[in-house]
């Protein structure tokens, strides 16, 4: 009979265990994706081997020093450390709130010696009035989960952890982009200096043949000032790119955790005959699997519901088994044996009655967090998708620029070639040819800055779709035409 009381007593504490008060969760209703992305319309597809992998997602671009660079931020970034320590926190926490699966054990000892006053009320002349009391017990006490305050607890621990695990993925895409991207500016800027460079070392023989011209009376001194006023402009420029360059490699050498007064990075023009790699953007309905940020956003919305069933428990009465087992003596012979054994077994309800309104206004805030996450998971999703379409469209319109601006160069180039004959054989003023040089040098200038733009938008791309895939279609992934 006893086991059968125990029997029915275990399966209702479970059925009532088994009652939770969060809300059924879903993902929040997003906006459903297009077919295909608006600003890779006029694209074509690559071959296979232009997907771009998961993980390594800089490899497309075939630079060994990137590469390398790339490597130490993952090893070394104090950023990617600290959110590794952050999703370390969040998995600690979700162990603790899971610890309140199991009873909590408490065992203590204590040891007094007491004396009772002769002239107290309660004094008796059968005991003396010197006595010991030796103690060693053991409490144990559990939450019986009715209502499924501890589950949801767990629950919101649980999602919150997978949001700090969705953050260490921001932060670790967010850094190798970063360096990408100052990467590439560094080694445009190495393109504009020895482009500045190559222009003083011109300019300067322009200056000391204009001097010699108008030494033999050929020309007159406003063309020297002319030529000595270029030559200083341009100086000009090459020292401000020295300094650009100076600030990006101190800016690598924090990202790659080295300190900045020993980094150093050999100059190494960036090419600008090399076309940015092909990148894939597959399908927009399969943009909210890769990136993380919109991982973390929904996992957040996950763990605000799970919290509102927590509040909402508080509403209810918590119901604890407690127990305690032990000896107690007093004489240290006696302390251990039998008799001097103890113990108690009880449960215990406990709900509050009135507390002034805390209770809803916790709840109400409970709702309100869970509302402010699924506005930011939708928020989310739509600067994802933005992202996408700008860094397409950017690909596809600074092509367009780079082939312009490759045909201005050509352009200014036969333009400042016919200049310098014509002054030559006096048939031009030294006006023409400053004119000429310095649309020559705008124009290579400018190319240059399109090139590093190009190669830019291609990591912004990559960091956009969430930091690179596995190809699933070969014939998916697409490349400007």
């Amino acid at each position: 009979m006893k086991s059968k009381l125990l029997l029915c007593a275990l399966s209702a504490t479970a059925t009532l265990a088994a009652c939770s008060l969060a809300p059924v969760y879903q993902t929040p209703v997003t906006a459903a994706p297009a077919a295909s992305y608006k600003e890779a319309a006029d694209w074509k597809p690559a071959q296979p081997s232009d997907a771009v992998p998961r993980g390594t997602w800089w490899s497309i671009f075939h630079d060994a020093q990137l590469d390398s660079l790339e490597a130490q931020v993952t090893t070394s970034n104090q950023n990617l450390k600290a959110a590794f320590a952050r999703l370390q926190q969040a998995r600690a926490q979700m162990r603790y709130v899971r610890a309140s699966y199991l009873p909590t054990v408490t065992a203590g000892a204590g040891a007094t010696r007491t004396r009772t006053s002769t002239n107290a009320p309660q004094y008796s002349t059968v005991k003396p009035p010197t006595q010991n009391d030796l103690l060693l017990e053991s409490d144990v006490s559990y939450e019986i989960d009715v209502f499924g305050r501890v589950r949801n607890s767990v629950a919101a621990a649980r999602a919150s952890a997978a949001a700090s695990a969705a953050d260490l993925a921001v932060v670790d895409l967010s850094m190798h982009s970063e360096l990408a991207l100052d990467y590439f500016t560094l080694r445009s800027e190495d393109t504009q200096q020895s482009l500045l460079d190559r222009t003083v070392l011109d300019y300067t023989h322009a200056l000391e043949l204009t001097q010699n011209l108008y030494n033999g009376g050929a020309v007159p001194l406003a063309d020297v000032a002319q030529a000595q006023a270029q030559l200083e402009t341009a100086r000009t420029q090459a020292e401000d790119v020295r300094l650009r360059r100076a600030q990006t490699e101190h800016a690598v050498a924090v990202l790659v955790d080295q300190q900045a007064s020993t980094f150093h990075l050999d100059p190494q023009p960036l090419s600008l005959d090399v076309a940015p790699p092909p990148v894939d953007p597959g399908m927009p309905s399969e943009l909210l699997e890769r990136r993380p940020d919109v991982a973390g956003a929904e996992r957040r919305v996950a763990s605000a519901n799970a919290s509102i069933g927590v509040a909402r428990a508080a509403y209810f009465p918590v119901f604890n088994l407690a127990g305690v087992v032990g000896l107690e003596s007093t004489q240290g012979v006696s302390w251990i044996d039998a008799p001097s054994a103890l113990w108690a077994v009880g449960s215990s309800a406990m709900m509050t009655l009135f507390d002034g309104g805390r209770r809803h206004a916790q709840t109400d805030q409970a709702r309100a967090a869970y509302d402010e996450q699924v506005a930011n998971y939708r928020a989310t999703v739509t600067t994802a998708y933005s992202e996408v379409e700008d860094w397409l469209a950017a690909l596809r319109q600074l092509e367009r620029e780079n082939s312009s601006e490759a045909a201005a160069v050509a352009a200014t180039a036969t333009e400042l070639d016919q200049a310098n004959y014509r002054y030559k054989a006096g048939a031009a003023t030294y006006l023409e040819v400053v004119i000429a040089e310095n649309a020559s040098l705008a124009a290579q200038l400018s190319a240059a800055d399109i090139q590093v733009r190009r190669m830019n938008a291609s990591v912004l791309l990559v960091k956009a779709l969430g930091g690179g895939w596995e190809n699933p279609t070969p014939a998916g992934a697409l490349v400007s035409r």
